[in-house]
């Protein structure tokens, strides 16, 4: 999983840094909200199934 999670962040940087060559906010915006929709599923495709309370 660490090698999806590198090429993650690889592809983000790459894109974030396109963005803020071309001065272009709503894409980077755009470009942050997937990011975080990506790591939240990352995240929850590797918690457990079962709650503790």
């Amino acid at each position: 999983m660490s090698n999806e999670i590198e090429r993650f962040f690889e592809r983000q940087d790459e894109a974030v840094s396109a963005v803020f060559l071309e001065n272009k906010g709503d894409e980077l915006t755009d470009i942050l909200v997937a990011a975080l929709e990506e790591a939240l599923e990352i995240l929850l495709e590797a918690a457990p199934a079962d709650t503790v309370h």
